[in-house]
C-alpha cells in the first residue's frame, strides 16, 4: 500500500482523536486538507482496517468508532447517558476460555463494546 498524504492525514487523525467516528475524523482532516471528503475518509478507514493499522468498534447504533490497532480494550457503554469507559481485555479471559472450550470460538475482545449502566447513572437510580 502506498501511503498517500490523504491516508496519512486520516491515520494521524485517528491517532490524535483516540476514538472517533468517520465524521469526526473527516472534520480533523479537513482542518488541514479541506478538499478531502467523507467518502475518501470512509475508503481510507476501510483500507487501514483491512491492513490492521486501525480497528473499529460499534459502541451503539450509530457509526463505528475507530482507533489505532494497538489501542486494545473493552468498551463499557452506558445506554442511559452515553458515557464510554475502558476496561482491559484480559477482564474477559474467563469468558474467552469458556467460548474456546465449549464452542471452539476465539474471542477478540478488542472489538467489543458492552452495554449497561455506568456507576453515576446507577447512583442516580438509588437516590
Amino acid at each position: 500500500m502506498r501511503m498517500t498524504p490523504q491516508r496519512q492525514l486520516v491515520l494521524d487523525a485517528v491517532r490524535e482523536l483516540g476514538h472517533a467516528t468517520p465524521e469526526q475524523i473527516c472534520q480533523r482532516v479537513q482542518a488541514t486538507a479541506p478538499t478531502v471528503n467523507i467518502t475518501t475518509v470512509y475508503r481510507t478507514l476501510d483500507l487501514l482496517d483491512r491492513l490492521g493499522m486501525v480497528r473499529h468498534t460499534h459502541l451503539g447504533h450509530g457509526a463505528p468508532t475507530y482507533s489505532v490497532h494497538e489501542h486494545e480494550h473493552v468498551h463499557l457503554v452506558c445506554h442511559k447517558c452515553g458515557r464510554v469507559d475502558e476496561a482491559p481485555c484480559d477482564l474477559l479471559a474467563p469468558v474467552a476460555g469458556t467460548l474456546r472450550d465449549r464452542y471452539g470460538f476465539e474471542l477478540d475482545a478488542s472489538h467489543l463494546a458492552l452495554s449497561g449502566t455506568c456507576r453515576d447513572c446507577l447512583k442516580e437510580n438509588d437516590q
